[in-house]
């Protein structure tokens, strides 16, 4: 936790951007595994982390902006969670902690809910995304649960996104920490690379390092040979000598900052020629949005650069054909980059992407694209310092995808189909770091990973 003045401020902050009305910030539930008390890792809930701090179930936070009070809604525990679980401070302790001055016990929410209702005041929530809280929601508020995304918050929405979305030094000091951690998870799984092993061995000594420094993994290891599918989390193949592995994983803090970072190399630690010109492609276009991000320039303009970075590589290497320029903007490079080139970073992952990406990556003046590849882009706005976002450009060779374009002659006047599909079963390679935009540009956060391919054949499997 930070300071109690850290929550008091946040808190101070939200009420000022809201109109009126009650606040309710609901923490995360345990959830079981296989029987109700062999439950998963305790997350908590990012925003009721961001306004209180507490790594606690059963809690409830509300704000009464119309009166000025604070309210923490829970129940002490009693001798039979002591006895499996130690001494346990009161919700009164709590709240002091956090500089909440009432706390009421949890049975008394609903008759609180109940009168503000009655007063005809606004309440405002945050999109629910776990069952249990959409249907505690539903019955507390006498909604039906497929009414509550729309009857979620939007002025709520917007506050929160505007406060989250800058991070302050006590934030950034954490998202150091914790992106040094994902850099180690990186470097043991470089060393640890060794033909004949099983990917998971390599997913687990990363994950162990994640849980040694911080709170585990920010989202589940992405590490395969099979890298052109996007998001796989699959660790049972045999590392094999000639392949590429994708390794995309993070760590989580304590206090719940997320580090993401991706690296791809070969498995026997010397890049083929073919594997060392798509690599150098990737990593231009990975350096390029590096010199680039800075604050005033919208991320749509960077994500364009970095498209049109892989659409000249690949047409010098005779992959696509054409102009270059062109083909990058009306999305023909899509079908070896159909996703973004990254993402708001901080307490999630992929950051604050529960209230919906258009809030958080876009506003007012900037909307998102309906292209394919350009539209999955999550953040297009113009960046601000404080804003910490990921560079995450990649190059794949997807067969289904380049079957479905071909047999549409789709942009054949960019692509060169014959000459693509020799590249059937190389795999994908993505090249991340998280980056911190600063007041004249941006800082690459954590210790150096290595990302030159000199480098990488230096430490690979050593």
């Amino acid at each position: 936790m930070f300071s109690k003045n850290t929550y008091i401020s946040r808190r101070k902050q939200l009420k000022q951007q809201l109109s009126g009305g009650v606040v309710l910030f609901l923490a995360n539930n345990e959830a079981s595994m296989n029987y109700p008390s062999n439950t998963y890792r305790y997350r908590q809930d990012s925003s009721f982390t961001y306004f209180y701090g507490l790594q606690i179930a059963g809690l409830v936070g509300v704000i009464d902006i119309d009166e000025d009070k604070e309210i923490l809604f829970g129940d002490d525990y009693g001798i039979d969670d002591i006895i499996w679980m130690g001494n346990q401070p009161t919700i009164k302790e709590l709240a002091t902690s956090i500089g909440v001055d009432n706390t009421q016990v949890f049975s008394e929410l609903e008759a609180y809910i109940r009168k503000v209702q009655q007063q005809n005041r606004k309440i405002h929530f945050l999109p629910p995304y776990r069952d249990d809280s959409r249907i505690f929601l539903s019955r507390l508020l006498q909604l039906p649960i497929e009414s509550l995304k729309d009857a979620a918050s939007v002025e709520l929405i917007k506050a929160v996104v505007a406060l989250r979305s800058i991070k302050t030094d006590e934030e950034i000091e954490e998202m150091e920490k914790i992106c040094d951690v994902g850099v180690d998870m990186h470097l043991a799984v470089m060393h640890g690379c060794q033909v004949g092993k099983l990917e998971r061995e390599l997913a687990g000594l990363a994950e162990g390092i994640s849980l040694s420094g911080g709170s585990g993994v920010s989202f589940p290891v992405i590490l395969s040979q099979n890298g052109e599918t996007l998001h796989n989390h699959c660790h049972e193949q045999i590392l094999q000598s000639g392949r590429m592995l994708l390794v995309d994983m993070g760590a989580e803090s304590v206090t719940g900052y997320s580090s993401d970072y991706t690296r791809t190399f070969p498995v026997n630690g010397k890049f083929t020629q073919k594997q060392r010109e798509i690599y150098e492609i990737v990593l231009e276009a990975n350096l390029e949005t590096i010199e680039k991000s800075r604050p005033g320039i919208p991320y749509w303009n960077v994500h364009m650069n970095a498209a049109t970075v892989i659409a000249k590589g690949l047409t010098e290497l005779g992959l696509m054909k054409g102009d270059y320029v062109a083909a990058a903007k009306e999305g023909a490079h899509a079908l070896f980059m159909p996703h973004g080139l990254g993402h708001m970073l901080g307490m999630d992952v992929h950051d604050m992407e529960g209230f919906g990406e258009d809030y958080v990556g876009y506003d007012d003046t900037y909307k998102r694209s309906e292209i394919f590849g350009h539209g999955s882009l999550r953040c297009g706005r113009e960046l601000r310092p404080g804003f910490i976002v990921t560079d995450e450009p990649g190059i794949y060779f997807i067969p289904q995808l380049i079957d479905i374009w071909q047999s549409e002659h789709k942009f054949e006047q960019y692509i060169n189909y014959d000459k693509v599909r020799e590249y059937i079963g190389f795999g994908g390679i993505r090249i991340e770091d998280d980056i911190l935009i600063t007041e004249s540009g941006c800082k690459v956060l954590g210790k150096p990973l290595p990302k030159q391919v000199d480098e990488l054949e230096a430490i690979i499997g050593k």
